[in-house]
This record gives C-alpha cells, structure tokens and sequence, in this order.
C-alpha cells in the first residue's frame, strides 16, 4: 500500500462513496419514477379511451342491413382535457368496409375480434398517438360479426401528466438527498468517535499488558473489540507458550549439554584408544538423549498448537495405526503386531490427524523402549460409540504408585531411571486424548506389563439398513475398498455435530442415501468446522408432495433430489430462490434452471447383469437387444427382471418419460416387461442388491453412480451403457424460498460444484462430476468413454413440466399399468 492510500481519510472516503452511492440511487430512482409516471399516465387515460370506444361501440346500431352509428356528444367530449391534443376515431363493419371517422386511422392494424379493449401505440399524421380498439358484435344479413371501433388520441396530457409526478416526486428526492448527506457526515463523526478512545487506551499501555480491552463501545464497534481482544488472547497463548518452551528447553537441555561438555573435555586429554572410544560412545549417548528431548519438546509445542488451532478433519482408526507404523525401522516393524476388530478399522475419529498419530507413536515408542525384545501389540474395538485402543507389553510395568506422576510432564517412574528419555510422551498422550474428547488410562497387563487403554469418541455414524445378507457383504467390501457403499439408510435424521464446536446449523432434506451424502457433509465439515449438519433422508416423491402443499416443517435450508423434473416443479411454482453461484459460468447449460434448480452430478441410467447368470455374448448392449432378448426368452427371464415402478418412484417417471419422448421402441420394451412379469421397485440400490445375489439376471434403467459404485467395490456385477443412447440425469439442489439460513445453504452449493465437491463427486462416492475439467474415474468424461453411443442429458427447464401434467401423468401410467404392471410384482423396499 502507498503512503498516500494509508493516509487517506475513511471519513472522507466513506462520505465521497455515500454521496455517489446517493446520486445512482437518485439517478436510478428518477428512471423508475419517470417510468412509474408514464405508466400511471397511461393506466389513467388508457381508461377514458377505452371508455370513449366502447360509448361509440354502444351505439352502433344495424340499418337496411348494414352499419350505422349516431355519434354519442360524451364519446369525444370526456377526452376534452387538452388544448394541445387531438382526437380521432373510425368505425368500421365485419367486413372491414369503412362506415364514419377517419378512414386510414386502422391501416395495418388488425379488426376488432372481441369486446375487450386493446391498446397499440402508433403515429398518426406525424404525430404519436395511443389507439384503443374494441369490438361490437353486430349480425348482418343473418350472420355475426365484430365491428372495430378505433379512438386514437394524441400523447401531449399524458406526457405532460407524467412530467407532473415526476416533479412533484423528484424535488422532495432531491431534498432528502442534501439531507441525508448532512447526517451521513454527522453520523460518521459520531460512529468514529468510540475508535479514538479504545486508540487512547492501547496507547497508554505497557509493552508487556496482554490484558483485555475493557474500554465501553458501542453495539457496532463489539465486534471489532471482540476480535482485538481474542487477538490479544491469541498472542498471550502464543507468548506463554513460547516463554514455557524456552524456560523447559532451557531447564531440560542444560543437564545433557553441560555433560556432553564435561565428556568432551575428557576425550581431549584421552591417550588411551580403549577409554577414548569409551568417552565417545557416552557422548555419542548423551547426543542422543539430547536429540531426543528436545524433538520431544519441540513436538509437545507442536502438538499443543494444533490442538489449539482446532484443524479437525475426520480421520479413520486404521490409517493413524499406519501412519505409525510407516514410521518405525524394519526392526520395530517386526516387533509391532496390530489387531483391530472389523468395525474399528472402519471407524472414523474427528480429530487432528498429526496428534493423533503423535499420541499412537509415543504409545508405541515407549513400549518397543521399555519392553526391549518383545512384542508390542496394538487391539482396537468399539464399545458404546468410542473406539478403545489398547497398546501392550511385557515390560516391567508402571506400580500402582506412580501412574499418576508419569502423566505429568518431565515425570520418569523409577523403573526409566536408567533408559533414555524425556518423561514427556505420556504426557503428550493425555494432552491428545483430553482434547479429543476421550479417556487414558494405564492398567497392569495380566501376566505382567503395561497395557495403556485410550478411549476416543467415534465421529457421528451415518445411520445404515441393510438389505440381507447381499447388502452387507457389499458394505463391507466397499468400505475396505475405500469407498461409501450407497447403501439404503433408514428414513429419519442424521446429525453431524460442528467439529469445532459451532452451533449454526445447516439443514438439508435429500433424496441420496445417507451414508453416501455423509461424504461430502465430512468433506464440507472440514472446510466449515464450525458448522453443525443435520441431513434427512426422504424420497424423492414425498419431498415434492411435502414442499408443494406447504407441509414441509421445518423448512429446510437446502433440498437435494434425483428426481429432477420434480425440482423444476417447486421452482417454476416459486418455491425456489436464486442463487447466482460463482460456478454456475462453468456448469453446462442443461444442468440449471434460472439459478434456481442446480445440477451436481453425472448419471447415466444403465443396464445392469449377474455375470454368471448372463453370459458375455448376450449382454444386450443397446435398448433393441434387450427387446430382443427378452421377447426371445421370455421364460428364461421371467421374474428375474427388474426395473422403476415409476408410479412411486420420482426417478423412474421421468427416465420413462424422456425414454417414451426419444425412443419409438419404448412401448415395445414395456409390453416385454409385462410378458416376463418384470419386478418393479422404487430404489435402485435394492435392485443391484438382487442382482448381486442371482436372485434377478438383470436390470434396466437403474442409476450408473450406484452400480459403478458396486463395481468398484470388486463385486460380480456387470454394467453396460447402452451404445444406442443413454439418459444422464444430475441431482438437483433447490434453495428454499422460506430457508432460514439461506447463506449457509449457498455456501454448500458453492462446495458441491467446487473442485473439491466435484473431486468427490468423481471419486469414492461415485455421483458423477458434472464439471467439464474435473479428472478421476467417474468424472463426465469418464463416464462418456464407456459408451460409444451418444450421451442424452435431460436439461433442467419448463420442458419437464409436460410429463407432470395431471392428464398426461393419468395417460402414461394407465399405459404402463396395462402393459406392465398387470403381470409385474413389486419388490420390498422404498
């Protein structure tokens, strides 16, 4: 910044920028009220013209057949408001044929076809006018028609009329913009003035004062105040623990380096080789315990300023045991034997990742250190919503005595009097543990040791149903696999507590399974860890019918469906608000809808098959073969199909509809359906499920990013794209009109179409990026790639209305129930 920008004045900034903020207004205001003045001109005298037309049209009459009229006096004479304008009318019959006024007054301008009024703008004789037209039916000769009666009139009253209010409204405008210049500079004066006392308080202080601000100011200035005062906070948190590192460095480092000194001196005047080498293995010894202690220092401060920082991410159990063991030599390795039960693995701790790895560490270290030969073994379980650690050994112990001490820092039990160390690594894993939520405790091993317990509280669990036996094979898999299984949750609320301890709160109602969402509810979390996420699950058809019929309580602040013709629905009934988001530029166009239904994902619906029920050769790979195959051998397939029932599945009504709107062939392959008396469901996952166990051969229609998601997982389950056109569709976010914290709910749209968001999109959760430039394994052009047929996207827009449409809904479904669900079974499920 230049010397000149750091000495301008923010008073007189603020007033320069408050005055032209003022005069756009006022230029703004005075372009609406011209506009408002010639508008309300025109509404007041649209109303006389009109008024004049249809006292002539009352007054045509028929004569000898044909049309007459006897010109009201009133007709003309209630336009008589101005000497300047001019006034002209014509009457013409059904034909068209000319019967009194001005005769080229209509020329170009269509007759009259009814008795309401229309009004056009045009010039008449050089001069603008305003023409009403209204029509008179009349029978001539046996037949109905309309005759047109035009009354034009020149602009001058009017104009003159809107130059009116604009004065009148301009100079009070005017006024109260000198006025309001006047208290803004006042105000200003007044609003700095609790600036220059808290300036004279933190003037009059010592260097040394890290003590709160107490000067009184106003309700405006408390938030500036508050954050001088946790700065300062910050800084004397900083400088305490900096002046409490050097004073334990100082006190710790000096035994060490003054005996290194002394070792040294002797060495010098050393002439024995045999006591020489002697003198250098004790200082290469004492180096050692040197570089200990102070790395144990060093990590201690470091620790502490994490933990303070409050930088929590989500972390799973397994990978902190592996960071752990990356970092012991291939000795300790050997000696490291590690058992943790299925769900502990899994288990997720919310939680700084570097001190948790510390506190496992220090564990370990002092086991292999105190139990020198033997094996240290890690035991991991869940109990009650907390994963209990156990790190083992078949040292010499802790007496009962002394358990309390060696948690202190710098405290050494008898039993370490003779083995190097810092007494500072049970210490460093009671600070870890207490921070975290969790419990330490050093117990007797049975059979003799030390066995240290350390309970941690489990990040919230994203609530699970599984689906048989198939389901939970497929959970298990996927989550070894790294990846979310898009498991069915039960319907109900999750919540996912801010892990920094924030109370706002972001509400989100969606349609996408529960453990699949928490993904990227972690992700943001981890972005906004002061904010609390609570996510319900529904269906995409309840949350539709809820929200349209104002049932929705509460109102949530963001909505998310697979069914995207019902969110364009909510938006075009004015449910929705805008949200212009930075990323809607790089999103394609067919993915939002006037900023008020935002597309996030890439799914294509696919076919999906048992590979050991369908051999390669017959995986039908387009919409034709599987009509083929399935009007071929139609025992072979009965009750071993399965596709949306789209009368209960938001989803499966639109992939059908738009299946209906592009392919000819789409009643042949429902009439197929009905002929193997396919299953119908409302969930893809619970079909996969099926497949997966061979109790169905195939699917068609169903969701790519579930079944992608399966085969990532190393499941037998074969998923083809069809070549001859697939349907994509992305789930959509919908921003509530009545949200209550509409903010918070920007800011998630904004993380879900982000790099990051779509990241996640493309990977584990396998969703589909939407975003052109984003890489990984589901990301749109992935998903292209494994099809050489053309992509169909359903654009997010009015057109989806259509299918809606009561009637037509009506229409499809009878169809459909006729040719396929008369023979069709429904599967259990959602």
């Amino acid at each position: 910044m230049s010397a000149k920008a750091g000495r301008a004045s923010i008073r007189r900034r603020m007033l320069a920028l408050t005055v032209l903020a003022l005069l756009l207004a006022g230029i703004g205001l005075v372009a609406l009220i011209r506009d408002y003045a010639r508008g309300a001109s025109d509404s007041a005298f649209d109303r006389l013209l009109a008024a004049s037309a249809f006292t002539i049209a009352g007054a045509v009459q028929i004569e000898d057949g044909a049309v007459t009229v006897e010109l009201p006096t009133a007709s003309l004479a209630m336009l008589d408001f101005s000497d300047d304008d001019r006034v002209f009318y014509e009457v013409a019959a059904p034909d068209g044929a000319f019967v009194t006024g001005y005769r080229d007054l209509g020329a170009g301008l269509p007759q009259a076809a009814s008795a309401t009024p229309g009004f056009t703008e045009g010039t008449y004789h050089g001069e603008a006018v305003r023409i009403a037209t209204v029509g008179r039916l009349v029978f001539v000769e046996g037949k109905a028609g309309w005759a047109t009666i035009r009354v034009a009139e020149t602009r001058g009253a009017r104009a003159a009329l809107a130059s009116e209010i604009l004065g009148q409204a301009a100079l009070p405008l005017a006024a109260l913009g000198l006025v309001a210049i006047a208290l803004v500079w006042f105000g200003i004066r007044y609003a700095f003035a609790p600036l220059v006392v808290m300036e004279r308080e933190l003037r009059r202080r010592a260097p040394e004062d890290l003590s709160p601000v107490q000067v009184p100011v106003p309700v405006e200035v408390q938030q500036l105040a508050g954050a001088l005062n946790d700065f300062i906070g910050r800084l004397r948190s900083v400088m305490e623990r900096v002046s409490g590192l050097v004073a334990d460095a100082a006190h710790q480092v000096r035994t060490p380096l003054a005996s290194l000194r002394a070792q040294a001196e002797v060495a010098v005047d050393e002439e024995d080789p045999a006591k020489l080498r002697d003198r250098v293995v004790r200082i290469h010894q004492n180096a050692v315990q040197a570089s200990h202690l102070v790395n144990q220092l060093l990590m201690d401060a470091t620790v502490r300023h994490r933990l303070e920082a409050r930088e929590a991410t989500v972390v799973a159990l397994d990978a902190i045991v592996e960071d752990v063991r990356q970092r012991l030599d291939f000795e300790e390795a050997g000696r490291l034997a590690v058992a943790l039960a299925p769900e502990a693995a899994r288990a997720e701790i919310s939680g700084d990742r570097v001190a948790l790895r510390e506190m496992l560490w220090n564990l370990v270290h002092n086991a292999l250190t105190h139990a020198p030969g033997g094996t240290v073994e890690i035991e991991a379980a869940v109990e009650r919503g907390r994963a209990v650690l156990h790190v083992s050994d078949r040292g010499p112990g802790i007496p009962a005595a002394e358990k309390d001490l060696v948690l202190e820092r710098f405290a050494r039990g008898e039993g370490s009097r003779d083995r190097p160390g810092s007494g500072l690594g049970l210490s460093i894993v009671r600070t870890v543990a207490a921070a975290h939520g969790g419990t330490l405790a050093l117990l007797d091993r049975p059979g003799g040791g030390l066995q240290v317990e350390v309970a941690l509280p489990m990040a919230e669990p994203a609530r699970r149903r599984p689906h048989g036996p198939a389901a939970a094979v497929l959970l298990a898999a996927a989550l070894l696999a790294g990846s979310v299984e898009p498991g069915r949750a039960a319907p109900g609320t999750t919540v996912y507590p801010a892990p920094a301890g924030g109370e706002r709160t972001l509400t989100i109602l969606g349609a996408t399974d529960t453990p699949l969402f928490a993904r990227f509810i972690a992700d943001f979390q981890a972005l906004r860890p002061d904010i609390r996420v609570v996510y319900q699950e529904t269906d995409t058809l309840p949350m539709y019918q809820a929200a349209s019929s104002g049932q929705l309580s509460p109102v949530p602040d963001l909505m998310i469906s697979s069914a995207p013709d019902l969110q364009v629905k909510l938006a075009n009934d004015g449910f929705a608000q805008a949200y212009a988001s930075p990323w809607l530029d790089r999103l394609p166009h067919w993915a939002q809808w006037r900023a008020e239904a935002i597309g996030f994902t890439f799914e294509p619906a696919v076919i999906a098959y048992n590979p050991d029920l369908l051999a390669e050769a017959e995986v039908p790979r387009s919409h034709a073969e599987l009509i083929a195959l399935l009007e071929a051998q139609p025992e072979r397939f009965r009750g071993r199909v399965a596709t949306y029932d789209i009368a209960v599945s938001g989803i499966g009504h639109l992939l059908a509809s738009q299946d209906a709107l592009i392919s000819s062939n789409f009643w042949r392959l429902a009439a197929a359906f009905g002929r193997v008396d396919a299953k119908l469901s409302g969930s893809s996952p619970e079909m996969l499920d099926r497949i997966v166990s061979g109790e169905l051969i195939l699917g068609y229609n169903l969701l790519g990013s579930y079944a992608f998601a399966r085969q990532a997982a190393g499941l037998r389950l074969g998923v083809v794209v069809p070549e001859d056109y697939a349907l994509v569709m992305t789930r959509v976010a919908l921003i509530p009109r009545a949200a209550p914290d509409a903010e918070l709910a920007r800011a998630f749209v904004d993380y879900l179409l982000s790099p990051r968001g779509q990241a996640l999109a493309a990977g584990v959760t396998g969703l589909g990026a939407i975003m052109p430039d984003i890489s990984g394994p589901w990301s749109a052009g992935s998903i292209a790639g494994k099809t050489e047929g053309a992509l169909q996207p359903i654009p997010l827009g009015p057109s989806l209305l259509v299918a809606l449409d009561e009637r037509r809904r009506e229409r499809f479904l009878e169809t459909w129930r006729r040719l396929v669900s008369n023979g069709a079974e429904p599967m259990t499920g959602r």
